[in-house]
């Protein structure tokens, strides 16, 4: 074996990485076929073998996708291979076995890409001394819309077989497939929490981390309808004959079409109307058969630890993004809080009586769309039998002078010490990152990986007694639930499937 570029064989082939910072970094290694002409809209299918010793040195193409805020930015090859896996290892050698930690990006169900600067994961396996691997998964329409004649859910499929290459391969890569941790945020926290929901990644990993879950998964009907409204945009109905042969970025430019009319059809599609984005993980019955909460709490995973946990003001980085910070009125507040509060507008006055309507406004979509959803995901795992870890980032972000809070997506450049990549541009102000970020970004690696060796983060598992959680700020502590009145206030309720909507 070369001492400047390792290679590793894989079930496909070998590859070959480069030495970078003390670890090897094998880039852009596919996992499944490229899905496109046959495969289009199919299942995952096996990476075809290859003769010889693959370069592992860039990152996969990114999957078709919208403009994040940088745009689909890094390094990487042209061509279709989407599904491609990366790995950072201290030490090719089958007989390190370290512990693996599987990055899943966010980006809404619509963007996002392994291959992102921000995702670098050096530091996580440095700091930890284990393996990373992040991955390319199907996204927009590719990947999650409903269309006649494909599997639902294939962005989800996607990353069941990317943990599968996991299984299969780490070990000549030095991991332990025997210590597998998933974690993800937003988007990719949804997907962790449907992961944990799903019959076929039984036993693909034992421990997890969900960062921010949304709450938004779509019923059956719903997605059917949006998937149709998704394909009109494009002057063609949601099958597979219809679809097939259409170039990718059209069907891009169909939900980017699509997004900006979405709030003006609450009456159709409730809840999921204002979120503009006609993507989500479906209740589809087989792929997912029933919603994250409602698995967990029959026992779903309760063999796998789990950590999940959301930011203090989530909702602020839409609404700076949306232009609108700290200027939200009362009809808007009021608007927000008759379509998400369970129990209506009165109710979050009452709670709350002495907010402004711009924060009432941040105060219930933060609740609705993150923070709720994953400290119920935390009760159902214990409902069910299995052990939870919460967590709370109440730290604020020093770009604009604070006025992101602590906002979200936070949690990722600190997480990954990316400060000047992705949206640690916007959130760090491009400036040197202070002595209390960098303390800051080192815990949350500390506490991310300890979870990962040996499934305690470093505070007491939640109960529903005490509630104790970890608040991630510049002097840490772990204290009762901070957001008992909302959490009071959700008390019951139940993250349903979002369901069509009577004006449809």
């Amino acid at each position: 074996m070369s001492t400047t570029e390792p290679v590793v064989r894989t079930v496909s082939g070998a590859v070959r990485g480069q030495i970078s910072d003390g670890l090897t970094v094998f880039r852009g290694i596919p996992f499944a076929e490229a899905p496109v002409g046959p495969a289009r809209f199919a299942a995952p299918r096996p990476a075809r073998p290859w003769d010889g010793t693959r370069d592992a040195y860039a990152f996969g193409p990114p999957p078709p996708q919208d403009l994040g805020l940088a745009g689909p930015a890094g390094t990487h090859s042209g061509g279709d291979d989407w599904l491609t896996v990366n790995v950072w290892t201290p030490e090719p050698d089958p007989a390190a076995r370290r512990p693996v930690m599987v990055w899943i990006y966010g980006g809404a169900y619509k963007l996002g890409h392994s291959g992102s600067p921000g995702y670098d994961a050096r530091r996580i396996a440095v700091d930890g001394d284990l393996v990373v691997v992040t991955f390319n998964y199907r996204v927009g329409m590719e990947g999650f819309a409903h269309i006649e004649g494909a599997p639902a859910n294939r962005g989800l499929l996607d990353q069941v077989a990317a943990l599968e290459w996991v299984r299969d391969n780490i070990t000549a890569f030095g991991g332990d497939p025997e210590r597998v941790t998933v974690f993800g945020e937003s988007a990719g926290a949804g997907s962790v929490a449907s992961l944990l929901a799903m019959d076929r990644a039984a036993g693909l990993f034992g421990r997890a981390v969900a960062q921010s879950v949304p709450g938004t998964f779509f019923s059956a009907e719903l997605a059917r309808d949006i998937g149709t409204a998704l394909a009109a945009e494009i002057g063609l109905r949601p099958t597979v004959a219809d679809l097939a042969a259409v170039d990718p970025e059209q069907l891009v430019k169909a939900g980017q079409s699509l997004a900006p009319k979405m709030p003006g059809q609450v009456a159709r599609w409730g809840q999921a109307a204002p979120t503009v984005t006609p993507y989500s993980p479906v209740v589809d019955g087989e792929v997912l058969r029933v919603t994250p909460w409602q698995a967990l709490a029959s026992g779903a995973s309760r063999d796998v630890d789990l950590v999940v946990g959301h930011n203090r003001d989530e909702n602020r980085l839409f609404t700076a993004m949306a232009g609108k910070l700290g200027r939200i009125g009362d009809a808007r507040a009021s608007a927000a809080l008759a379509l998400y509060a369970p129990g209506g507008e009165a109710a979050y006055r009452a709670a709350y009586p002495d907010a402004s309507a711009n924060d009432l406004y941040e105060r219930v979509q933060t609740d609705w769309l993150f923070g709720m959803p994953s400290l119920h995901l935390a009760e159902a795992h214990l409902a069910g039998g299995g052990r939870a870890h919460v967590y709370e980032l109440t730290w604020a972000a020093p770009g604009s002078g604070g006025a992101f809070g602590a906002c979200h997506a936070l949690d990722v450049p600190l997480l990954f010490g990316t400060f000047e990549a992705d949206l640690g541009l916007l959130l760090f102000a491009g400036a040197e990152p202070s002595s209390e970020a960098l303390a800051l970004s080192s815990r949350f690696r500390s506490a991310w990986t300890a979870f990962a060796r040996t499934g305690d983060p470093g505070w007491p598992a939640y109960d529903t007694e005490r509630r104790l959680v970890q608040v991630l700020d510049a002097e840490p502590a772990v204290v009762p639930y901070p957001e008992e009145t909302s959490r009071r206030l959700w008390e019951g309720h139940e993250f349903a499937a979002l369901p069509l909507g009577q004006g449809s």
